[in-house]
């Protein structure tokens, strides 16, 4: 008797977690594995935004031209997105990582909810409004070259934010940084108080010292809240646009900045090619499940347990 009311007790609340998660896998389904599929159905066919003829079916067609063709700019796209995906990566990996160490064990906590605050402001800011007050900043008149130029004590200097190749795929790191540093180090303040503190008094009695603590004791119960880390940070930098979108609408060079997504906005808007634009979101997204994939493949370990 016990066994079948045990069984009717899971069957009922299996019900109803199938009631509660139905909205979410309907909201999934409408507006992120639809738009997959139909995309995949897209890029088979050279199908262009105002023509009302049936698009011809190209097969292939569109992945090829994208690998083949040198006017496509698809291998640039490449490089300029893994450039900048690079470049962000490890540096909001690494220095979210160290400031969230240095305040949890340099502060206080009312001094850490100020920092907090204050370093997560600009998370709350959307991508448009962070890259059009860098553009300001960016300006020859603006604040960039005023700091560095007190910073490294050269006057009138114009170190050419948004017109020089190199400087340019500098500026929209720094912009991406600027605006997600706050989040990802929220993130690591969370894991790293979840660590029990007796570990760390424990290690201090064995002679441990704190650079010792954090490559001993900090670092490996750290994973999981690390690989979080980065694979978010991964995926917000491979699809990463209004920052460029901004900057070469304000006369910005576009080859050293033009990533998949900018790509794929010319192509399918301004060129009305939907058939190639969706061939080139097909790419960016298996290239996103690879690098997910490989991030779950070599984070994956045994529970962490304290």
């Amino acid at each position: 008797m016990r066994k079948k009311r045990y069984r009717g007790i899971e069957k009922k609340q299996s019900r109803w977690g199938f009631v509660f998660v139905t909205p979410a896998i309907l909201f999934f389904s409408v507006f992120s594995f639809y738009p997959i599929f139909n995309a995949l159905y897209t890029s088979f066919f050279d199908k262009r935004v105002l023509s009302l003829a049936a698009p011809p079916f190209v097969g292939p067609g569109n992945y090829i031209y994208l690998f083949t063709s040198r006017t496509a700019g698809f291998w640039n796209s490449l490089r300029a997105t893994f450039v900048f995906t690079l470049g962000t990566f490890i540096s909001l990996l690494v220095f979210s990582l160290i400031w969230a160490v240095f305040l949890t064990q340099a502060t206080g906590k009312r001094a850490r909810g100020i920092f907090q605050i204050a370093y997560y402001t600009p998370a709350v800011l959307s991508s448009v409004v962070a890259a059009a007050i860098w553009r300001l900043m960016f300006d020859p008149r603006g604040l960039a070259n005023q700091w560095v130029n007190v910073l490294f004590m050269s006057a009138g200097v114009d170190h050419k934010w948004l017109a020089d190749s190199v400087m340019v795929q500098f500026s929209t790191m720094i912009v991406y940084f600027w605006k997600y540093i706050g989040y990802f180090v929220i993130l690591f303040i969370t894991g790293l108080s979840s660590i029990p503190p007796a570990i760390y008094e424990a290690a201090t009695i064995d002679g441990s010292n704190k650079w010792q603590s954090f490559w001993r004791i900090t670092l490996p119960l750290l994973r999981p809240t690390v690989a979080l880390v980065s694979i978010m940070t991964m995926l917000q930098c491979l699809k990463t646009f209004s920052t460029q979108y901004l900057f070469t609408q304000a006369g910005a060079p576009q080859a050293p900045i033009n990533v998949i997504t900018l790509n794929i906005y010319r192509t399918g808007i301004t060129n009305q090619r939907i058939g190639r634009a969706s061939a080139m979101s097909l790419v960016l997204f298996v290239i996103m499940l690879a690098f997910t994939w490989l991030q779950f493949r070599f984070s994956k370990s045994d529970d962490v347990e304290y």
